[in-house]
C-alpha cells in the first residue's frame, strides 16, 4: 500500500478513519467510483488477529459490487458453512442451525473465511489503484482537522469511534454486557459445527480452514482464562480437547459490548458519515459485524457515485442513511437479544423454547 500523499487533480478527496474490514471496504468502493481516498489507521499494522469471519450471501454480493477481486479471493480461501448445531452441554441437539435455508434461498452458501485473509485481499485490491493512500499509525484525536480538509469523512474507527463521539455525541456509546468471549483457532478439523448452551455460558466452533478450527467460549466477565477449561470441564468432546490443546497465551480476549442507545443517524452535516460498529456496534452472537460492515460500505460508496459531485453529497447520505441504519440496527438488536438467550441461567425454559422453533 502506498505511503505517499494523494497526487493534485480534479478526482474529490475522501478520507477514511480506521483500516478494518469496513473501513478497506469503504475505501474500495469510493476509489472505483473515482474519489481519491485516504486511509488514516491509529495502529502501525493492520490489525491482523485471527478468527474467522462469517459472509452472509447478502454480504458476498455487497463484494462483488465492491469490485477489485475480493470476492474472487473470499471464493478462493473461503469454507461453505453448510452443517451446524445447537447443542446441550452433554452433546445431546437441540435444534438445526439454517444454513441449509439460507443457501436455498440465496442460491450458494455462507462462507466463513479467516479474518487476516481478507484483510489482505481488501489491501491487495486498494493497491491495484496505486493512488490510494494507507496511513498507519495516524491517531485522529480531533476529527474537526479531516473534515476542513476533505470532502467527506467516513467514521470506519470501530466501536470506540473517535469520529461518532465527534460528531454525533457521546450519548450513544459502548456498554458492556456482562460477559466476556474467549477465542481461538485449535489446529485440528472438528467433527461437529454449531454451538452449546450452557448455564450462563456457551461454546462454539466453526470450520475456518482445512485442518483448523475456529473456536470461542463466552463466559461471565470475570472469568480469567485460568478458569475457562474448568468452566467447560464435562461438556461434551471436542471442547475439552480444543481446549486442554490450545495455549492460553494464543487466546484473545474479548469483552462483550455493543453500542447504545442506537444513534438517530449515520450521517452528520451532509459530509460525515459512520460505517460498521462505529455505526452500530453489535454483540456477535449472529455473526453479522463483519457482514454489516461491507454492507454499510457497499451502500454508502454506492449512494456517492449514484449522486456524482461533492455538491450531491447531503443527498447521498441521506439515501445512504435511509437504506442501512434501520437494517443494521435491527440485526443489533437481534443479535443482542439472542445473546441474552444463550447466556440465560434459565435453561429449561431457554432449550424448551429453541425446541419448538422452526
Amino acid at each position: 500500500m502506498h505511503s505517499t500523499s494523494v497526487p493534485s487533480g480534479s478526482a474529490r478527496g475522501a478520507v477514511v478513519v480506521g483500516a478494518g474490514v469496513g473501513g478497506l471496504a469503504t475505501a474500495l468502493g469510493l476509489r472505483r467510483a473515482g474519489w481519491q481516498v485516504t486511509v488514516l489507521e491509529r495502529r502501525t499494522e493492520l490489525e491482523r488477529y485471527g478468527t474467522a469471519l462469517g459472509i452472509h450471501p447478502t454480504a458476498q454480493t455487497a463484494l462483488e459490487r465492491l469490485g477489485g477481486g475480493v470476492a474472487a479471493a473470499l471464493n478462493r480461501r473461503g469454507v461453505p458453512y453448510r452443517s451446524a448445531h445447537v447443542r446441550r452441554p452433554d452433546g445431546s441437539v437441540l435444534a438445526r442451525l439454517p444454513l441449509d435455508r439460507i443457501e436455498k434461498k440465496a442460491g450458494r452458501p455462507e462462507l466463513l473465511i479467516f479474518r487476516p485473509y481478507l484483510i489482505d485481499a481488501l489491501v491487495e485490491a486498494l493497491d491495484g489503484y496505486g493512488d490510494v493512500t494507507l496511513k498507519l499509525g495516524e491517531r485522529v484525536d480531533d476529527p474537526a482537522a479531516p473534515a476542513r480538509e476533505y470532502d467527506l469523512v467516513v467514521g470506519a474507527d470501530g466501536i470506540n469511534s473517535a469520529v461518532r463521539t465527534a460528531f454525533f455525541g457521546s450519548r450513544s456509546r459502548p456498554r458492556h454486557i456482562g460477559t466476556v468471549a474467549w477465542i481461538g483457532t485449535a489446529e485440528f478439523t472438528s467433527p461437529l459445527y454449531g454451538e452449546t448452551w450452557g448455564e450462563g455460558r456457551f461454546f462454539g466452533m466453526t470450520p475456518v480452514e482445512p485442518g483448523r478450527t475456529n473456536w470461542y467460549a463466552v463466559a461471565p466477565e470475570a472469568t480469567t482464562a485460568d478458569e475457562l477449561r474448568g468452566l467447560f470441564a464435562g461438556w461434551h468432546e471436542p471442547i475439552p480437547r480444543i481446549l486442554t490443546e490450545t495455549d492460553p497465551a494464543d487466546w484473545l480476549r474479548y469483552e462483550m459490548r455493543h453500542l447504545y442507545p442506537a444513534l438517530p443517524s449515520f450521517v452528520h452535516g451532509g459530509h460525515i458519515a459512520l460505517v460498521g460498529d462505529a455505526a452500530h456496534a453489535m454483540t456477535p452472537n449472529l455473526g453479522q459485524g463483519a457482514c454489516t460492515a461491507l454492507l454499510d460500505a457497499e451502500a454508502l460508496t454506492r449512494a456517492v457515485a449514484r449522486h456524482g459531485e461533492p455538491g450531491g453529497l447531503p443527498a447521498a447520505l441521506r439515501a445512504y442513511d435511509t437504506e442501512r441504519r434501520r437494517s443494521a440496527q435491527r440485526t443489533a438488536l437481534a443479535s443482542r437479544t439472542l445473546h441474552r438467550l444463550m447466556a440465560t441461567r434459565h435453561t429449561r425454559a431457554r432449550d424448551a423454547l429453541l425446541r419448538l422453533l422452526p
